[in-house]
């Protein structure tokens, strides 16, 4: 039965079998080889094998599932009887059993010689060697997956408190978030000595936590001797498993009202260490058993133990980025999607659909999930290529919620508040490991959320001591410390997306944008984009607002897109991994655009100081941004190189996230198309895109005004009857034979708005 069970098909009629016995073959080969050092029995295959025609009085699976520990001894034994011979060469060195066993055997030789051909002298070295110690493999099981509509309870992935006193020495699956990872430490698991008088290798197989050293030789040449070997340690000769050490934590919505997390501890063996990094969310499927206490602890908890899970098999939920690996029909629908042109729109879109509005908001977020090209300069400076995005406004513009879905799609999203974040619970903090009783550093939130994404709500709130610790981490993207004797660098590096109000938790239009903001000028320069929001009443879009929120309350989800296309977050998440994979450069002659665009943003800028508006400075850092959302608009064309549409749509983001702060100043409850169309070219005339290429002020290339403007929806003859009518008010002409737009500047630099308000 248990050789069977090892190869799935006995007589292989059919191809699946066939495909598990082969499987298995190559995989024992492997190991006798001494390719791979693991064996993943599936219990998948098993099962198929049961129902295919195997024993099914036995029923293996259940058995196992019930008794895995007792199992895998079984199943460890069927390997060695099986195990082929290596088909090649081992063209590397003999490690220090096989030197042990081929000197054991020369010696039983020379005895055996000496005694004049006496059988059975000494036994071979296969029985003195333990099995454990001349295994050169690990093997695991996977457990069973339930099927979509299968009701068998035990086999779903349970919460760390539903593991129960019933489960002991099951295989159970549980699901959790990995908080605390210790360091791989070797455990041994063969110790070998020598004995001083008569040479014998004694070998002592340990299975428990703790072990009595032996101490005296318990050959027999010793004990006809009478004489009392003492034994040697010999540490080349033992055998060595890696072990690490894994606290995981019940997910958040697994927590009942009212209680706290409970934790549950996971030991990895051989293969399984260095698979589950702090802050993966992950199913692990592993034999449950108790621990007793051991030394002082054993004295002060009397009859209890402690329990923990023997892992076996590790499932991540939310893979990186670089291991995603993209399937064919997914790759096929990509392209077809990449033709019609719209990518950015059905993308931005599906990024929390539940959410009426914020369109360009969530352009930013999306293009913050894709990010810039990371650079390495040869002397080893890093300018980095995450984008940083803070979004300021009113209460009610469902700022956290979208904080909540950016930590949902990316990988490694943490999501944290500013009040309940102290600056070490950001950073890190020096504390004593519970087993080594040495001083280690803990990983806060930032280091946790190392390339991914960190949300950090009500910034606003936060101290001004806990705030400064962002600082570093926002350009330089790493943590300095020097703390109880530890002094190191450890690597942030994550994009930061916060959420704050203004000064006095309402936008208050009668101070200056800079009071109300009220950050340190030092932290605001390094957000490439600061959104905004403000919650200006308007009936239209507050009737669609409330529309669309009693839509998702009546249906329990969002309204269908105009586009039809919205993506889940697993499929942003696809996108966004096939984006991260391009490397975009920045051409000459989009660089020299770049450089006039930003020249540009200063004169406005020195402009708005006069006037009162100052938004944020315009620093090289701005010009910096700048580069990234363009270096992210173009992995998102899956490009390899920026265009200047892309440095258009980089600084028409970065205008209109002060929009809604003059939005009350220019509109006035005008929605013609013609003042559309008017203030969409005053924003390209104010960010510098669609310039004419010597840079002069006022002169707009007509022919890419008129692309853009099509593009957000309007016609042609809306466009012709808006550049019409607002040339007869002189506010504009068309010159070059009808290619360029000059805007026509009286004394004051703002008559332009002073003749739109009029009409």
């Amino acid at each position: 039965m248990v050789d069977d069970s090892d190869d799935p098909a006995p007589d292989g009629t059919q191809r699946r079998n066939r495909r598990a016995k082969a499987k298995y073959v190559q995989m024992l080969q492997g190991v006798a080889n001494r390719i791979r050092t693991n064996i993943l029995i599936d219990l998948n295959d098993l099962d198929d094998w049961e129902k295919a025609g195997g024993d099914e009085q036995y029923h293996l699976v259940e058995s196992i599932e019930k008794n895995a520990h007792h199992y895998i001894e079984i199943f460890s034994r069927a390997v060695d009887k099986v195990l082929p011979q290596p088909s090649r060469e081992p063209n590397f060195k003999d490690d220090v059993l096989d030197i042990i066993m081929t000197q054991r055997s020369k010696r039983n030789e020379r005895m055996q010689e000496l005694q004049g051909g006496d059988e059975g002298a000494q036994a071979p070295p296969e029985l003195i060697f333990p099995p454990a110690l001349t295994r050169r493999y690990s093997l695991n099981f996977k457990p069973r997956i339930p099927s979509g509509a299968s009701s068998e309870r035990n086999m779903k992935a349970l919460a760390v408190r539903n593991v129960r006193g019933e489960h002991l020495g099951h295989l159970i699956t549980v699901r959790g978030i990995a908080t605390r990872v210790s360091d791989v430490k070797p455990a041994v698991q063969v110790n070998a000595y020598s004995c001083d008088r008569c040479g014998c290798e004694i070998f002592q197989p340990v299975t428990t936590k703790q072990f009595t050293p032996l101490v005296e030789c318990p050959s027999s040449e010793c004990k006809t001797n009478n004489t009392r070997g003492q034994l040697f340690l010999s540490t080349r000769a033992s055998k060595f498993l890696p072990f690490q050490e894994v606290k995981i934590q019940e997910m958040a919505d697994q927590v009942p009202v009212g209680h706290i997390p409970r934790q549950l501890t996971i030991h990895c063996h051989g293969d399984l260490v260095r698979q589950i990094n702090p802050g993966d969310v992950i199913d692990c499927a592993g034999i449950f058993l108790p621990t007793p206490y051991t030394g002082f602890k054993a004295i002060r908890a009397g009859l209890l133990t402690d329990t923990y899970l023997e892992a076996q098999y590790v499932m991540q939920h939310k893979k990186a980025y670089d291991d995603i690996v993209l399937a064919q029909p997914t790759l096929k629908r990509m392209n077809e999607l990449e033709r019609t042109g719209q990518l950015y729109e059905y993308l931005s879109r599906s990024i929390a659909p539940e959410i009426f509005g914020h369109v360009d908001v969530k352009k930013a977020l999306l293009l913050q999930l894709i990010g810039g090209v990371t650079k390495e300069v040869g002397d080893g400076m890093r300018i980095r290529g995450d984008i940083n995005v803070c979004l300021m406004g009113d209460p009610g513009v469902a700022k956290s919620q979208l904080l909540k879905y950016i930590t949902k799609v990316a990988p490694r999203g943490v999501y944290t508040t500013g009040r309940g974040s102290s600056g070490v619970g950001l950073t890190a903090a020096v504390m004593r490991d519970p087993v080594t009783d040495e001083m280690v550093l803990e990983g806060g939130a930032l280091v946790l959320a190392d390339n991914g994404m960190c949300c950090i709500d009500e910034f606003d709130k936060m101290d001004d001591g806990d705030r400064t610790a962002i600082h570093e981490v926002m350009e330089q993207q790493t943590i300095s410390i020097s703390k109880a004797g530890i002094t190191t660098t450890l690597n942030a590096r994550t994009s930061i997306l916060a959420a704050a109000n203004p000064l006095y938790g309402r936008y208050n239009p009668r101070i200056s944008p800079v009071e109300n903001i009220n950050l340190p000028a030092a932290l605001l320069s390094r957000f490439d984009v600061l959104f905004l929001i403000l919650d200006t009443p308007s009936r239209d879009s507050d009737e669609e607002l409330a529309r669309h929120v009693t839509y998702v309350h009546m249906h329990n989800a969002h309204p269908e897109a105009p586009g039809g296309v919205v993506f889940s977050p697993a499929e942003v998440r696809q996108w966004v991994a096939r984006a991260r994979s391009y490397r975009p450069t920045v051409p000459n002659d989009v660089s020299d655009y770049m450089v006039g665009a930003y020249v540009r943003m200063r004169q406005q800028q020195k402009r708005d100081e006069g006037s009162k508006k100052a938004f944020t400075h315009t620093s090289p850092r701005t010009l910096l941004g700048v580069l990234r959302l363009s270096q992210a608009l173009a992995r998102l064309r899956f490009a390899n190189e920026v265009i200047t549409e892309d440095i258009d749509e980089a600084l028409r983001l970065i205008e209109v996230s002060k929009a809604s702060l003059y939005a009350d100043e220019n509109r006035r409850d005008d929605h013609t198309p013609s003042s559309k169309i008017y203030h969409l070219i005053k924003t390209m005339e104010a960010s510098g895109a669609a310039a004419v290429g010597d840079g002069t002020r006022g002169e707009l290339d007509l022919r890419r005004v008129r692309e853009r403007v099509l593009a957000k929806g309007f016609t042609a003859d809306q466009f012709e009857q808006a550049i019409d009518e607002y040339s007869m008010l002189d506010v504009w002409q068309t010159t070059g034979e009808g290619t360029r737009l000059v805007f026509i500047e009286a004394g004051n630099e703002d008559q332009g708005m002073d003749d739109d308000d009029d009409f």
